[in-house]
């Protein structure tokens, strides 16, 4: 994105060109004016040339302006503006690894998890369908960063975007932990933000990957074999994490329900994340026969998450028979580990006149 302003006959027109330069995502956007950029700008209560950092693959400074051009396109309502930023600042964290990650060929795509106030303020959701249709909030701030990392980026598919299948995750992959269904502290805590504080915690993942479990609750197996299960599908036998994790993360998204029947044995989320790293292990034999080019470090079994801390464990969903987990891709200088970011709320001003 140039920042060079664009001239076209109609709104529909102006649609077909921004498709011709390549600076959609595919579906139709709404079209960046100058004044609409202004209002979203506005809404970050900062300055249009302040800059959150630089995107790679093209190395593009992603200033408040080009954001809020992306939050236009994308259908951001304003009150979705400092959640947008926030998920910008993140990703710009070079121990995110946007460069290598934008232009690997795993179809990785970042996961924003909104936590705090800011869950309230934008409207997000973390209830029934939360990674699926009906969630403005959630679809449009997940697709607003897509659009920055493609057109501030520079990465579009097939030529900085070397994923080889894609995924639907890459248009949009934004949602709310249900803090009030869950019996653990919010995620962002665990990063050393305070209860209730408005914040942001994105990773580099796969799209779910369900676990079904039905177990009676007051039964103390029930917890076991649930932690088994998940454990199961973290340590996938064809994932990148069986065989390049260790030092990765992960996520699992417990449904409350599911949650629950941890909590009621004592589990929580430390206890959770050390049951899981313990469990979500392959012999290593069993890896070398599948896939043994592929396998790395050393020891047997081999940890499909070597750090519990790095299982990212939240809950949000509906009650029901499934939790997820979401594999990352384990790869990068870092290694593809989890970054968050304060989400500022409250900093912008109304426009003269505005009713």
């Amino acid at each position: 994105m140039s920042g060079a302003m664009l001239e076209a006959a109609d709104e529909m027109a102006a649609q077909e060109a921004l498709h011709a330069l390549g600076c959609t995502d595919g579906l139709p956007v709404i079209v960046p004016t100058a004044g609409r950029v202004a209002r979203m700008v506005l809404a970050s209560g900062l300055d249009g040339d302040i800059e959150l950092g630089t995107m790679g693959p093209g190395h593009g400074v992603a200033t408040i302006e080009k954001v809020a051009c992306a939050a236009v396109m994308a259908g951001c309502l304003p009150d979705h503006m400092p959640v947008v930023v926030a998920a910008v600042r993140a990703v710009c964290d070079p121990v995110f690894d946007l460069t290598e990650m934008q232009a690997t060929t795993h179809c990785i795509a970042p996961l924003v998890v909104v936590n705090g106030s800011a869950r309230l303020a934008g409207g997000y959701a973390g209830g029934f369908g939360l990674m699926g249709p009906g969630h403005r909030a959630n679809l449009c701030t997940g697709r607003a960063l897509r659009l920055a990392m493609m057109n501030i980026g520079s990465a579009r598919p097939g030529e900085s975007d070397m994923a080889i299948h894609g995924s639907p995750a890459k248009l949009s992959l934004c949602f709310a932990e249900d803090e009030e269904n869950s019996p653990f502290p919010p995620l962002s805590t665990t990063f050393g933000h305070a209860p209730g504080a408005a914040a942001v915690t994105v990773l580099g993942v796969e799209g779910p990957h369900s676990v079904l479990f039905s177990g009676d609750a007051g039964d103390p197996a029930a917890a076991e074999a649930l932690l088994d299960l998940i454990a199961a599908v973290i340590a996938n036998r064809g994932s990148n994490n069986s065989y390049l994790g260790g030092h990765a993360a992960v996520a699992v998204v417990l449904n409350p329900e599911h949650a629950a029947v941890l909590a009621r044995h004592d589990y929580d989320r430390a206890r959770i994340q050390q049951a899981l790293a313990a469990r979500a292990v392959t012999p290593r034999g069993e890896l070398a026969r599948l896939n043994g080019k592929m396998l790395q470090g050393e020891g047997d079994p081999v940890p499909a998450v070597r750090d519990p801390a790095n299982i990212l464990l939240l809950v949000a969903g509906a009650p029901g028979l499934y939790s997820v987990v979401m594999p990352s891709w384990c790869a990068g200088p870092h290694g593809n580990v989890a970054v968050h970011a304060a989400v500022e709320l409250d900093q912008a001003c109304e426009l003269p006149g505005a009713g």
